[in-house]
């Protein structure tokens, strides 16, 4: 068997670690030894997420940052950089849902454009210049089977799903002479905050097999971060087994 990346001691940035996806991989990762930074918008929730994945052999720890913003960006890598000292893995997780674009203000849409599409590239930039400086790592982002299945009043979110998606299948042949592996995990239906439905609904839909616990695509995020330093998970795509494609 090929020996596995382990995490522990890793240091591990993951973007919109708050909510969804995002906060279980945090948990998950602290669990598996890690030394996660994540932040969030809002004090209350950072405190709930930063208490609830506290819970293993690595570390947690958190700030108020928006992703958008060029400032917040800058703030959440120099909190790495002071206490880290660096970063070793980016899992990118931040994003907003959207209306189609005709029924949103326009300040709305754009917003949603800056946090999803603009933030990722930030964010990756910012990591790749620290990860070259250091001999490599791992950018693992978050997509979305939207910008396969088109679904209608999903256009602006697919767009941003769909820009991910090319920025990081190329990205990865600029940067692997950098040993910097690059990887997407496009999830289906998450049983989310992002989702437009009651606690029931999800419920319901998790027994029809219709919607993933949050925690099954953390799972899958882990398995890309931990294989071997040969291997790169370029696209993986987890749906539940009766995915809506419409």
């Amino acid at each position: 068997m090929p020996e596995l990346t382990s995490l522990d001691g890793k240091r591990v940035l993951v973007t919109g670690g708050t909510t969804g996806i995002g906060l279980a991989t945090v948990t998950l990762l602290v669990e598996a030894g890690a030394r996660v930074m994540t932040f969030g918008r809002h004090q209350p929730g950072l405190d709930d997420a930063l208490a609830q994945a506290d819970r293993g052999s690595g570390s947690v720890d958190g700030m108020l940052a928006d992703v958008s913003t060029r400032d917040g960006i800058d703030a959440v890598f120099a909190a790495m950089d002071e206490k880290l000292g660096g970063i070793d893995m980016l899992v990118t997780c931040a994003a907003l849902g959207a209306q189609p674009v005709h029924e949103m203000e326009e300040d709305a849409w754009r917003y949603v454009i800056e946090t999803n599409l603009i933030g990722t590239l930030a964010s990756a930039r910012r990591a790749i210049l620290r990860m070259e400086a250091q001999g490599g790592g791992h950018l693992l982002f978050v997509g979305s089977i939207s910008t396969e299945i088109k679904a209608v009043g999903e256009s602006v979110y697919a767009a941003t799903k769909a820009g991910i998606q090319a920025f990081a299948e190329t990205l990865r042949k600029e940067v692997a002479d950098k040993n910097i592996k690059v990887s997407v995990i496009q999830p289906g239906s998450v049983s989310t905050p992002m989702q437009e439905c009651s606690d029931d609904q999800k419920e319901q839909a998790i027994a029809d097999h219709r919607m993933l616990y949050a925690d099954e695509v953390a799972d899958v995020i882990l398995f890309a971060l931990t294989r071997s330093d040969r291997s790169d998970i370029v696209n993986l795509r987890i749906e539940p087994r009766i995915q809506k494609t419409a």
